[in-house]
């Protein structure tokens, strides 16, 4: 559990953490190079649509 004050915060962090972790993992044993800086690229250009359409 480390820093958080609650197994109640720690499961929402960890249920949070789980889907944005998912976005940025890609199989890179199954990607070339390329394909894996692209897929970098897109999953940042996502994250960052997303975190403007929440400050907005």
């Amino acid at each position: 559990m480390g820093r958080f004050k609650s197994s109640r915060q720690a499961q929402r962090f960890l249920a949070v953490h789980d889907q944005t972790a998912t976005l940025f993992r890609s199989k890179r044993y199954r990607l070339s190079a390329i394909s894996y800086r692209h897929s970098r690229t897109n999953a940042f250009s996502l994250w960052n649509n997303y975190a403007a359409e929440m400050t907005a």
